[in-house]
């Protein structure tokens, strides 16, 4: 690939990711410090991203692989959801906040399996290429919150307003992107062109329908770390919360580059096993953490998202690339999006706020206060159930011959 192609694709990652990362980690703290909604409430309000999660194979399954080429429909839903997020920022009453965050997801969440569908387009060996190229958008992540950390507004309206602003020069920044048309011809409207046949057909293969079950499953326990880490951080007196939760993406950066080295070593089954297990370890530490003595279990707690997110869900997005025929790459793609940011994310927002208030504790300061040893033992128990699952489902496939290259021929 050449460098300008990488370059321009980088950029694309880096302003997608710092759109999200910019409004969404702090999300939970300004919706319960200065609007005092419930967990149940700020739960279901990080959810509408799941929802919006829902709309995505429709857009990418037939409007990308069908209708219109990539990079304009990556413009027109990145300018409307930049006057939203404005807007949102301006709301008080959580019904209002709820429709207005609702809609604009329904605008960004099919992004990722745009600007993913549209990378791969563009790659002769995605497995070599998509990590080094993604990893921008992890970089992206990690300036957004050390951006809010430095600036001390995690609890104000200012986070989601930068995300607008960011929005909007994403779409002028997309009508630069490489031309990339649909690949299959336009036959209408059809609801069969949601999911097209073809993309089912993946299923027949156990791997994969093992796969699928558990990247649904774990998205459940992954909504608390979003949607409750900041608010927990904030409330146990951690200092510059969102500018510490980048240790994150920066284990991100390490490990997003280190994967292929991981699937030629110990193939991608245990690459997602790892990343699973790396789950169950993250919420014990937050669990049995605090801001004292022990606070170097909160940062490696932090820390192991890197290898949380990257073992498991990039990994995914390469395997899925892999299985997919290529004129059903995207539809894949956004079929699995709706499988786990989708449905299974939704489940899991309305999960961790009901969770996070069965364990409220009352304070004479009249502050909301939580039993958040008690709320992280459950999603580190219902990962660990998701582990045992996938290891025990999901059998050792056959390594290509690229896989079984010795590790010592990597670039």
């Amino acid at each position: 690939m050449h460098f300008s192609m990488r370059l321009r694709l980088s950029m694309m990652m880096f302003l997608e990711y710092f759109i999200w990362g910019a409004w969404y980690v702090t999300l939970g703290t300004w919706l319960g410090r200065q609007l005092h909604f419930s967990g149940e409430e700020i739960g279901l309000a990080a959810g509408t991203t799941a929802l919006g999660a829902v709309v995505s194979p429709f857009l990418v399954g037939l409007m990308a692989d069908e209708l219109f080429a990539n990079q304009r429909l990556l413009a027109a839903v990145h300018g409307i959801g930049g006057i939203l997020l404005w807007f949102a920022s301006t709301q008080k009453a959580f019904g209002a906040m709820y429709a207005v965050l609702l809609i604009y997801s329904l605008c960004y969440m099919p992004t990722m399996a745009l600007t993913n569908a549209l990378a791969f387009r563009q790659m002769k060996d995605p497995k070599q290429d998509f990590g080094s190229i993604r990893v921008l958008g992890t970089a992206g992540w990690i300036v957004a919150g050390l951006l809010i950390g430095y600036l001390r507004v995690e609890a104000t309206a200012i986070p989601i307003r930068v995300a607008g602003a960011a929005s909007i020069l994403m779409a002028v920044y997309s009508l630069t992107l490489p031309h990339t048309p649909p690949l299959r011809a336009a036959h209408g409207f059809k609801l069969s062109n949601i999911f097209p046949a073809e993309a089912f057909t993946l299923f027949k293969d156990r791997n994969f329908s093992v796969f699928a079950l558990a990247s649904f499953l774990i998205c459940i326990p992954l909504q608390f770390y979003y949607t409750f880490t900041n608010p927990f951080l904030n409330e146990i007196g951690v200092q510059n919360a969102a500018g510490k939760m980048t240790m994150g993406q920066m284990s991100e950066l390490l490990f997003m580059v280190t994967l292929p080295w991981f699937f030629r070593r110990i193939g991608v089954k245990n690459t997602l096993v790892l990343g699973m297990f790396a789950w169950v370890v993250r919420y014990v530490c937050f669990g049995t953490g605090n801001s004292g003595s022990l606070a170097w279990l909160l940062y490696l707690g932090i820390v192991l998202h890197g290898v949380c997110y990257d073992f498991f869900f990039v990994s995914g997005q390469v395997y899925v690339d892999q299985k997919a025929p290529a004129a059903l790459r995207a539809a894949a793609q956004g079929l699995i999006t709706f499988i786990t940011y989708g449905i299974g994310m939704f489940i899991g927002s309305w999960i961790c706020g009901r969770v996070v208030d069965a364990y409220v504790k009352s304070a004479p300061t009249g502050n909301v206060l939580h039993d958040w040893r008690s709320i992280w033992m459950v999603p580190a128990i219902a990962s660990a159930v998701v582990l045992l699952f996938f290891w025990a489902g999901f059998r050792r496939e056959e390594r290509t011959p690229e896989e079984r290259a010795p590790v010592a021929e990597l670039p």
